[in-house]
């Protein structure tokens, strides 16, 4: 974000919120580390414009997994393919065995990979327009009852009623949000950052 304004609220309903989303983020992470154990590497950890998801695998560049896994990336993560894909000689019955295998390798990923988590769900409940998260972008996190944010653009209470009472667009308003300097909101992180750490020690 090139121009960044930042805000904090204390109202329960966004604080709840912004809580929960950190709170869903981690057992999304959770469920990717059994993934990984259930696939034998680590599931990387995968983020677009308005969602987390699972990405690929980090196994071995052997030739072993290429029947049921994409080439690596420059990372050394692999795809699952979308259907098996035999060696070239294999016999009727190799190749029968590679589709059962694959069918396998895909329940059991369709059991354990989990669901993909949007932030923009959480963006729409605090009642900031997702359009202007998209074009400007906007994080949040919340730290002993305060939820911080930092977006692209401003929101502003009573700019936020007369667009609404004038069935305007509008760039949404945070219950109870006031605005604050950069150095607060990074007081609020590295407050934050330095909690986990101890907990995590």
């Amino acid at each position: 974000m090139s121009t960044s304004y930042f805000y904090k609220t204390q109202a329960s309903g966004p604080v709840a919120i912004v809580t929960e989303y950190y709170s869903r983020k981690d057992a999304f992470l959770a469920a990717l580390e059994t993934l990984g154990e259930h696939f034998g590497g680590k599931v990387a950890p995968m983020r677009d414009i308005t969602s987390n998801y699972a990405g690929g695998v980090k196994l071995s560049a052997g030739q072993e997994h290429d029947v049921h896994w994409r080439r690596p990336d420059d990372y050394g993560y692999r795809a699952l393919r979308v259907s098996a894909k035999p060696l070239k000689g294999s016999s009727k019955e190799e190749r029968t065995a590679a589709r059962a295998e694959h069918q396998r390798l895909v329940d059991l990923w369709n059991k354990h990979c989990p669901a993909s988590l949007s932030n923009h769900e959480y963006w729409h409940r605090l009642e900031v327009n997702t359009g202007n998260i998209l074009l400007c972008g906007g994080v949040m996190f919340a730290h002993n009852g305060t939820a911080f944010f930092e977006l692209g653009f401003q929101i502003n209470e009573a700019d936020h009623a007369e667009k609404v009472a004038a069935g305007k667009p509008t760039s949404g308003w945070i219950d109870g949000a006031v605005e604050i300097t950069s150095s607060e909101y990074q007081g609020g992180w590295s407050s934050k950052r330095d909690e986990k750490k101890v907990v995590n020690d």
